[in-house]
């Protein structure tokens, strides 16, 4: 019998309840068949005596069920749902075996959730419940057993047999088919497996570990792709070398085994020894990736391999734990990109990346109606729970606990951690109390209940900073204050722990030595403090001059600051601040402050400038500052984001913002043409090319600068710097600079873009990733005279587009609706009739993917009228479509107002 799942209903953290049984080990036989794979499942389970005797239900999902024998015998069971029901099973505490033979049909499995074929090659992903798609299963995380696997298949048509752990035997089967055996002595969650099998080659280093223990290290590929794999296989080492080095946490298996698939839901998957990855964050060479490919590629193998411990060794209790394995390991793959970046200047530049990505995606999310905890309370579709929230608000989460324990505090929090619960499913708690107890002196172990409110509580707390100062007394009175915003489900927030990293500037710019009231003596020039009440006071004394204050340092906290800054005092620490990322925030302020100041305005065309001449001054310095790091430049250079800039509004007319963003783009590019040339003309030459920090940044640095002086021609007519972009892109000597300068020529709408893209089209027709980047960067180009859209649309008909290929569908569809505001935001509301059509047509194919989109609306109600109406209505066109899928539908349901 075939079951499917149904009607899903509310999951909530507060009815948790342990299994009612253990399962200890588990023998998977797979004979493997596109059609039709057979798998044998044998285990051997026991009750667990702390929970009331009851059946055993296990989860399934699209499984032909022929079999079930309880220790060898027949016996009697029953459906209910997706779940297959035992009640007559032996009683006591003495183990049993339980046998379930299945089938399921691979090549048909277009949700890549569970078992599925992509190009004639075998994968799997079980996080979060793609394993009760291959067998019927206990399949949540607190259950961990042993896995023995044995897989058998045609030879020929699958030469490689993979599964996690260690490989026990392989050898010849008649008919040409053949066998591997393979056993993982660590227990895990079901969601850790994974099986590959394909034509397959692999790059392979052997190393040592600090212990003594030799491991090997292998890198599988589609044959052709092999070429691509050395920095894969670089970054894979140092993940190893890293994670033993700062925390002491060794590779604790044989071998260690990345397969790269182009069909992937997500980025990469953790499965303990066997990662399957996205070819995105795998396959790099200079000729075919751009120096943010090589460094996703390295961020993303060191959080795949740190899960090895943060993840696997230890693991969630359930799935509302998720921040548990994710918000620590993004926490911890941020240190290891900012380790490996090496100078203090691109550990900044990596920082504030995060950072942008954090307010420009989370904080909108915490702003929504998608609005959830660190730690939600309930959740209708699992696969909706990997958000931004989770990942990133859960790594500033981490990072707090490091910023009030110090670098050695959490190293010995971590320590303590895994004393405690190596090879355990655990909560957020377990993880916070470790941390606490580990450093029991510490502010966290202090005021860690109120700190555990950051697990608890949605929504962005807003900081409030005012400052005063008494020239005869001299004394600086520092006053800040918190509060948080209702969410959906909790209309009143109690004050969190928030550590604000400090200093103070005096009017010349040099940092002040901090003194507090009540101290006997002047310390350094920055500390951490900590506010954890609704409002307090600091006050410093000795403090000759009226300083400025410098908050919020390295963006100690994710929270919204506010605080009376002039002009002045922002040009002032972009001028001189000691920390880069406040640095880098003052320059934003200003060009966020006239933008908002011109989106006030009743005219929407203003008589004047946009950017006052004192910041086209101060952003000019930047440009020619000789110490300042090439990278650090170009985002400071950069202006504010239209979804940033949108957040600032109550009321959001998208056409206007991409107008005006447009206009200050424009206008930056031509007040500083000299400088943007000269900037170009210094680092347009970055010699052999190298994916390293500095180098990067040159290449980034050279592309703006490119970009800004197109932009600026284009509008005058003047032909030279367009030729110039071309010449660059046909002899260009790797992807950053040709891709950069493509970007400049459609950007900026000039002629020479249509050739371009049809040579580069030519040049890499046979590289997927390279043409998933073409496909981007027109679904993303500008809309000029309501283009957009009918060119979106006219990618979609090119023999290369797939939709069915999510790295295919997020290139065109994705790129449109999320990057594309000014043409996805049409006031006819064609772009909004388009996402539901492209909704609705994922949503029958991958239903995890299609909920990703339907996110794209999140925010419609704080849209201006034509737009809010439109968008509402293409909301409800998905919300009423018949046979919808329970991820799809619960994302708009709750963009609709329900909960």
């Amino acid at each position: 019998m075939m079951m499917r799942e149904g009607q899903a209903t509310a999951i909530h953290r507060q009815d948790y309840a342990p299994p009612a049984y253990w399962i200890d080990t588990v023998e998977l036989t797979f004979d493997l068949d596109p059609a039709k794979t057979r798998v044998l499942n044998k285990m051997r389970l026991r009750r667990n005596p702390q929970v009331p005797a009851q059946a055993l239900r296990l989860d399934g999902e699209e499984l032909n069920l022929a079999r079930v024998l309880v220790n060898g015998a027949g016996t009697s069971f029953k459906m209910d749902g997706g779940q297959l029901v035992l009640e007559n099973l032996p009683e006591g505490d003495e183990p049993f075996e339980l046998e379930i033979f299945t089938t399921c049909a691979p090549d048909k499995n277009t949700q890549l959730s569970g078992l599925y074929v992509s190009e004639g090659t075998f994968f799997t992903q079980c996080e979060a419940q793609g394993f009760r798609r291959i067998t019927y299963f206990l399949d949540r995380p607190d259950v961990m057993a042993t896995y023995s696997v044995l897989l058998r298949a045609d030879k020929a048509a699958y030469p490689v047999l993979l599964s996690n752990g260690n490989l026990v035997e392989s050898g010849e089967l008649e008919d040409g088919r053949h066998f591997a055996r393979w056993h993982d002595p660590h227990r895990k969650p079901s969601y850790l497996f994974a099986l590959v099998a394909g034509k397959l080659v692999a790059r392979e280093q052997k190393i040592k570990s600090r212990s003594g223990a030799e491991h090997l290290l292998q890198v599988w590929v589609r044959a052709g792709d092999l070429h691509k794999t050395e920095h894969a296989m670089n970054s894979l080492m140092a993940s190893i070398a890293w994670d033993e080095a700062r925390f002491g946490l060794p590779l604790d298996l044989e071998r260690f085994m990345i397969v790269a698939t182009s069909d992937f839901n997500m980025g990469a998957m953790e499965n303990k020894g066997l990662n399957i990855f996205n070819t995105k964050y795998v396959l790099a060479s200079p000729a075919t990736a751009t120096d943010t490919d090589f460094a996703h590629i390295e961020s993303v193998v060191g959080h795949e391999y740190f899960h090895n411990w943060t993840g696997n060794r230890v693991t969630c209790r359930d799935w509302f734990q998720l921040s548990l394995k994710e918000g620590l390991t993004v926490f911890r793959d941020q240190e290891f990109s900012m380790d490996m970046a090496g100078s203090p200047s691109a550990r900044a530049v990596k920082r504030i990346e995060d950072v942008r990505v954090l307010r420009t995606v989370q904080f909108p999310e915490d702003a929504g109606p998608q609005a959830h905890p660190v730690r939600p309370d309930s959740y209708v579709e699992i696969n909706n729970f990997y958000t931004v929230t989770i990942y990133e608000k859960g790594a500033e989460v981490v990072r707090m606990q490091h910023n009030l324990v110090g670098r050695e505090g959490f190293a010995r929090g971590m320590k303590l951690y895994f004393e405690r619960h190596d090879g355990q499913a655990v909560t957020c708690d377990d993880f916070a109390q470790a941390m606490a107890d580990a450093n029991p002196d510490s502010e966290l172990a202090r005021r860690l209940d109120q700190f555990k409110r950051w697990y608890s509580q949605a929504g962005t707390p807003r900081v409030r900073a005012e400052g005063s100062y008494d020239a005869q007394s001299q004394i600086y009175t520092l006053t800040l204050s918190q509060s948080c915003a209702p969410t959906p489900g909790q209309p009143d927030k109690q004050p969190f722990v928030i550590p604000v990293a400090l200093g103070l500037l005096a009017p010349d710019g040099r940092a002040l030595p901090l003194q507090l009231e009540g101290e006997p003596e002047a310390g350094a020039t920055e500390r951490t403090v900590v506010l954890a009440e609704a409002r307090q006071s600091l006050r410093f004394v000795n403090v000759p001059e009226p300083p400025v204050p410098s908050l919020l340092r390295g963006f100690s906290a994710p929270v919204l600051l506010e605080c009376d800054y002039s002009d002045e005092d922002l040009l002032l620490m972009l001028a001189h601040d000691g920390d880069a990322f406040n640095r880098w925030e003052a320059g934003q302020r200003l060009m966020l402050r006239a933008a908002l100041r011109q989106l006030g305005a009743d005219d929407s065309k203003p008589a004047g400038p946009l950017l006052p001449p004192a910041l086209v001054e101060a952003l000019r310095a930047v440009l020619n500052h000789p110490q300042l790091d090439p990278a650090f430049k170009d985002l400071v250079l950069t202006v504010p984001s239209e979804t940033y800039i949108a957040e600032q509004l109550d009321e959001v007319d998208p056409q206007r913002i991409h107008a005006l963003r447009e206009a200050m783009r424009l206008e930056l590019a031509t007040a500083l043409r000299g400088d943007w040339a000269a900037a170009w003309e210094a680092h347009r030459d970055t010699g052999a090319y190298r994916p390293d920090p500095l180098s990067a940044g040159r290449r980034a640095l050279a592309g703006t600068a490119l970009a800004m002086l197109c932009l600026a021609a284009c509008q005058e007519g003047d032909p030279v710097w367009p030729g110039k972009a071309y010449q660059r892109f046909k002899d260009a000597g790797n992807m950053t600079d040709r891709f950069n300068a493509l970007s400049a020529l459609v950007v900026c709408g000039h002629e020479l873009a249509q050739p371009a893209l049809e040579r580069f089209h030519a040049l890499f027709r046979g590289d997927a990733l390279v043409i998933d980047k073409w496909f981007a960067l027109q679904a993303s180009a500008p809309d000029r005279g309501g283009r957009a859209l009918p060119a979106v649309r006219q990618l979609m008909q090119h023999p290369d587009f797939q939709l069915r290929n999510p790295n295919r569908a997020r290139s065109v569809v994705f790129s449109y609706c999320n990057a594309n505001p000014g043409g996805f935001h049409r006031a006819d509301g064609a772009g909004y009739a388009f996402w539901a059509e492209q909704v609705l047509a994922l949503d029958a194919l991958n239903p995890q993917v299609a909920a990703r989109l339907a996110r794209s609306l999140d925010r419609w109600a704080r849209l201006a009228e034509p737009y809010r109406a439109a968008a509402r209505a293409a909301i409800e066109r998905v919300a009423g479509h018949d046979g919808l899928s329970n991820d799809v539908r619960e994302v708009v349901t709750r963009a609709l107002g329900g909960q």
